[in-house]
């Protein structure tokens, strides 16, 4: 049930991860800002509206006063970072515009994602700046590295979680996690156009082993690709067979699931039938958590696009549910404006 005296608003919000887990974990959106018109569409879809478009052209006073404000921020770099500037640092970046939110409406809790790269972005002074940023306007600041795996999907998917509160740290020791993780094998569909690759065009390895992460690495697409200088038995090592060209068996996890690809290279290798398919676009929802009755895009391309992009719904809402358990946020606000949420319970995952 959703408590109206606890609200957020949801900025670059994609096409609503965000939103979904905070709003199950009880909290009511109020606002939200997404650029990109492909998920402007597919989140009016599922939730009833449209959102603010350029972050960098909003009219702050038009923002209502929220407790949380969450942000899958794209990463920049700063041109006058690592100077321990703070604020002042982020100047003519979309950070920037972020900071001017928080610095007007002073939520109770900032909650960004990031890529895992972002520790290293320009030799991590670009995560510095943002920590010094968010220090600079009052917030107790963390952040940590977690994994979609730890949270009941099957996906290595790590990124980076950091949360500025005001009256003490979050504490990630506390953020429940699952053991062990579970096979990508049980999130499979049943039924659908599955897409088969013929055995003349993938190579298995003798041998496979299940790597830390749960990863199943057992072969490779074969492809005409440039094989100069690589010694043999040693081409899914080679540069030409990294990611992209794996397969992955079903009895491990899931790679994470890229935004650059956006026609999908996802084909994992079925022990029980001895075969290699495709994972299809539903199953890619079902790693990143989101209900089959999400409305998807009609392009294909951009459902591979906005799903990699997207959040892990079952880590973000633990995250959430911890904020309350800590009692990070204290119900303070009175300048909630009505928003319409989508009611999801007789939909099913299709393309409109």
């Amino acid at each position: 049930m959703i408590d109206n005296s606890i609200t957020f608003i949801d900025l670059f919000a994609g096409i609503g991860g965000f939103r979904i887990a905070l709003e199950k974990a009880g909290y009511r959106c109020i606002y939200s800002c997404e650029i990109n018109p492909a998920c402007q569409k597919v989140y009016d879809q599922n939730f009833g509206e449209i959102p603010e478009n350029d972050i960098s052209k909003i009219e702050i006073n038009k923002i209502p006063n929220h407790d949380i404000l969450t942000a899958g921020f794209p990463c920049q770099p700063f041109s006058i970072c690592g100077k321990r500037s703070g604020f002042k640092d982020t100047r003519g970046t979309l950070f920037f515009h972020l900071c001017k939110i928080i610095e007007a409406k002073k939520p109770q809790v900032i909650f960004l994602e990031n890529v895992k790269h972002l520790l290293h972005h320009d030799q991590g002074k670009t995560l510095d700046t943002i920590l010094y940023s968010l220090e600079d306007l009052g917030y107790l600041v963390d952040y940590k590295i977690l994994n979609a795996k730890d949270f009941g999907v099957p996906q290595n998917r790590e990124r980076i979680v950091i949360f500025g509160t005001l009256s003490k740290k979050f504490n990630f020791n506390l953020v429940r996690t699952k053991s062990p993780f579970p096979s990508l094998l049980s999130f499979l569909d049943k039924k659908g156009d599955f897409e088969y690759l013929t055995p003349n065009e993938y190579t298995l390895i003798d041998h496979p082993k299940c790597q830390d992460s749960g990863l199943l690495f057992v072969g490779y697409r074969n492809k005409n690709i440039w094989k100069k200088g690589v010694r043999p038995n040693t081409e899914h090592l080679s540069r030409v067979h990294r990611q992209p060209n794996r397969i992955y068996s079903v009895e491990g996890v899931h790679p994470t699931l890229p935004s650059q690809e956006t026609s999908g290279r996802f084909f994992i290798y079925l022990p029980q039938e001895n075969a290699v398919r495709k994972l299809t676009i539903t199953e890619c929802y079902k790693i990143m958590g989101f209900p089959s009755d999400f409305k998807i895009h009609p392009s294909l391309a951009e459902c591979y696009k906005q799903i990699g992009n997207s959040v892990c719904i079952p880590m973000v809402y633990e995250l959430a549910v911890q904020l309350k358990k800590q009692n990070l946020i204290n119900n303070s606000h009175d300048d909630i404006s009505s928003k319409n949420t989508f009611n999801n319970s007789s939909q099913t995952i299709q393309r409109e």
